[in-house]
């Protein structure tokens, strides 16, 4: 019945390889701001599409090129998010989470109009460096080199944020702060700096991960909308605020995508969201989400 040449399966599992390590990093800088800070960040899809404009707009009017938009575009969307925690997000830690959704909803609104007003609806080209031209001969299909520096660079920023978080001293005071501030404030601790800046490196992440997809897709104001509500999905089958649950699922969920579309390709943008059901029905919490 699915009689299916095994390389375009296994070329289209490589490739939503690609998609599920995009999916890990924004995920997971929902999962840091959600599992810290108790905000549902909508806006994070957002500031991903921001990340992409930044590098293009160094790239096209200041000449700075990629590799210093891989740190230069986080810390310029970080910064804009350390603005917006100090304005807005901070008086929603003790309100309904609903809250947070909405504003953060319509932060993003803001954002993707604003960009639309200035550079238009079209995609702009974000050239590949050179030295990332080319591909891989992996024998059933050539993977390019851009691709596979993707999949690599994008797993070791998700694993050093998981270690940074739970495995070091300050992983440990961002976690007691959130569940007891005024014991961590006693011991000297400036608790509201520490979840500004916890807010500011989620949406580092989410930025970080625009630079990383602007030489793929193309740059536009809408490559944010396209994305978050499958990173939504994402972050509720890993289960809300697990960071590891979120580099694993995204992966998986990724690959999982890439699999669909070589067998049944009709399924494969609804695929996600099928599992999505299917863990919420059989475990509310997510896959490695904590039961109340």
């Amino acid at each position: 019945m699915f009689d299916i040449p095994i390389n375009l399966v296994l070329g289209q599992a490589v490739l939503g390889l690609v998609n599920g390590v995009f999916y890990a990093l924004l995920s997971l800088g929902l999962s840091v701001i959600f599992g810290l800070l108790g905000v549902i960040n909508f806006a994070h899809g957002a500031f991903y599409m921001l990340g992409a404009f930044v590098a293009w707009i160094l790239l096209n009017y200041l000449g700075i090129g990629y590799w210093p938009a891989l740190v230069i575009a986080p810390l310029i969307v970080g910064a804009l998010g350390l603005v917006i925690e100090v304005v807005f997000i901070r008086f929603l830690y003790k309100l309904d989470h609903l809250f947070g959704l909405l504003l953060t909803l319509g932060l993003a609104l803001i954002a993707e109009g604003t960009m639309r007003a200035i550079f238009g609806p079209q995609g702009l080209p974000y050239n590949i460096p050179d030295v990332l031209k080319g591909a891989i001969n992996l024998g059933f299909m050539y993977l390019p080199i851009y691709r596979a520096w993707v999949v690599v660079f994008g797993l070791v920023v998700c694993l050093l944020t998981w270690a940074v978080i739970e495995l070091t001293p300050l992983g440990a005071k961002l976690r007691a702060a959130t569940e007891n501030a005024p014991m961590v404030q006693s011991f000297g601790i400036n608790v509201p700096v520490m979840l500004t800046l916890t807010y500011g490196a989620g949406v580092a992440l989410a930025a970080l991960g625009g630079v990383l997809a602007a030489p793929i897709y193309s740059v536009d104001p809408f490559m944010g909308t396209n994305i978050v509500i499958v990173v939504f999905a994402v972050v509720v089958i890993g289960g809300m605020g697990s960071l590891l649950g979120s580099i694993v699922t995204g992966i998986g969920l990724g690959v999982i995508e890439g699999f669909t579309k070589a067998v049944f390709p009709e399924a494969s943008s609804t695929v996600i969201f099928l599992v999505m059901v299917i863990v919420l029905l059989t475990r509310p919490a997510g896959l490695f989400g904590k039961s109340a």
